[in-house]
């Protein structure tokens, strides 16, 4: 590195996520099975989930991920938990029936309860914190529409929503570069890995097998069941599921690949902080983002020794250490008084995206699957997993809003995101207009 990143980065920054620091990725490399009721790919939130539930109902489940075990998108995320926030805020109502929408946003509530219920009946070491988001508005007109979406929140998923003026948010976030937002008491996080390694432990509690480093290639009809073929042997499976999201694969699911969009988010921490600098940047230490098309998200680790803040660097993708060079500077538009302060992790991980901003369930190359978490994926991904699992079990006591038949391919992809930066810089500008108008 220059002299001048040794100001910026710590001497032992790294390019893995902050939360691996307490619970690494793992390596499984005992050899295959021959054979499982239930075959699961993908070691996230959803797969584990699924296999949880499938081994505590006496299935023989095996989980299979291309890589280490708890090292996909599941432990690159911010770590945030909501209900239903995303398809309000995020423009998903847009185009929705009444009837599904209502569907759609009972499901989004379940997934919320459910990964709370989840984690103190299994008493899961995920430091789960339910304190608080904060929405913060770019401008003064988007408070206006911050407002309206904070009315709908509590209307149709029942969250408790407070309006905030510019001149109260200091109890809220220690900045003034927000013209004030909404702040919704029921939203929080936990610590994905923390998460991630405690569902590996509950899954195999139950039962499940898990494996890294098997890479499936493909599916195929065999016999009354499937063949799973990895890159370590085939194993045969009466059921297989795709869980893979940000992550899926073209080479054993070319119909799902092209439906599923991985959008690359990146994160940095900082060096630990003073806590009464901490205290003064996020009182309260609230979950933190804001009303642009190309939002922040930023949060205290939940040691609160440090900030975590996650962002796309510009239009195009880059590397880890390029990224966090731009991303610090969005981080101190909002916060000058971070300058002195090193980065110690700087990384980055797919969100999986679905041309409607909502998640789809089904069957599809040979195998069911359920995607697209459309960047909030820690407590719906959970309750895609556990539903999946239902859905095999026959135990679903309603059917999954996500489950229905118009998952479109999207136009002129074949599984390279070529159209991301497009939209990325469309995004931008965009922003940029909005704030010169304000």
């Amino acid at each position: 590195m220059s002299d001048h990143d040794s100001a910026l980065f710590t001497d032992d920054v790294k390019t893995t996520p902050y939360w691996w620091d307490a619970a690494p990725p793992e390596t499984a490399m005992d050899p295959l099975p021959a054979r499982a009721d239930v075959v699961i790919v993908g070691s996230g939130f959803a797969g584990l989930n699924a296999a949880a539930e499938l081994a505590r109902h006496g299935k023989a489940v095996v989980v299979l991920d291309a890589n280490a075990l708890g090292s996909g998108g599941s432990t690159r995320t911010g770590g945030m938990i909501s209900s239903g926030q995303k398809l309000v805020v995020g423009g998903a109502i847009k185009g929705i029936p009444s009837e599904l929408f209502q569907r759609m946003i009972a499901d989004s509530i379940a997934s919320f309860a459910f990964i709370q219920h989840l984690v103190r009946e299994e008493q899961l070491d995920a430091d789960l914190f339910i304190g608080g988001r904060y929405f913060g508005a770019h401008t003064r007109k988007q408070l206006a529409s911050l407002y309206n979406m904070g009315d709908i929140l509590h209307r149709v998923t029942g969250v408790t929503v407070h309006k905030v003026d510019r001149e109260h948010q200091a109890s809220i976030i220690g900045s003034d570069f927000y013209h004030g937002g909404i702040l919704v008491d029921e939203y929080g996080g936990v610590h994905p890995g923390k998460y991630n390694r405690a569902l590996r432990e509950l899954a195999r509690k139950f039962g499940a097998q898990l494996f890294s480093h098997a890479r499936v290639t493909s599916v195929e009809d065999h016999g009354k069941g499937k063949r799973v073929n990895t890159e370590r042997g085939a194993i045969e499976a009466d059921e297989v599921i795709f869980l893979t999201n940000g992550y899926t694969d073209r080479a054993p699911t070319p119909n799902l690949a092209k439906r599923i969009v991985p959008v690359k988010s990146y994160q940095i921490a900082t060096e630990p902080l003073p806590a009464d600098l901490l205290a003064k940047l996020i009182p309260g230490g609230r979950m933190i983002t804001d009303s642009r098309r190309d939002l922040i998200y930023t949060r205290p680790s939940p040691d609160g020794t440090r900030l975590l803040f996650g962002s796309r660097p510009g239009i195009m993708d880059c590397d880890d250490i390029t990224a966090a060079r731009r991303i610090r500077q969005r981080m101190l538009a909002i916060w000058p008084e971070l300058a002195p302060y090193r980065i110690s992790h700087a990384w980055s991980g797919y969100v999986g995206m679905t041309w409607d901003k909502t998640a789809y369930a089904g069957e599809m190359d040979n195998a069911r699957f359920a995607v697209g978490c459309n960047g909030n994926g820690v407590a719906l991904m959970s309750w895609l997993g556990f539903r999946a699992a239902q859905k095999l079990l026959g135990t679903e006591p309603q059917p999954l809003s996500f489950e229905r038949g118009n998952f479109r391919p999207i136009p002129m992809y074949n599984g390279k995101p070529w159209f991301v930066p497009l939209v990325s810089g469309w995004y931008r500008l965009q922003d940029k207009v909005d704030k010169l108008r304000d």
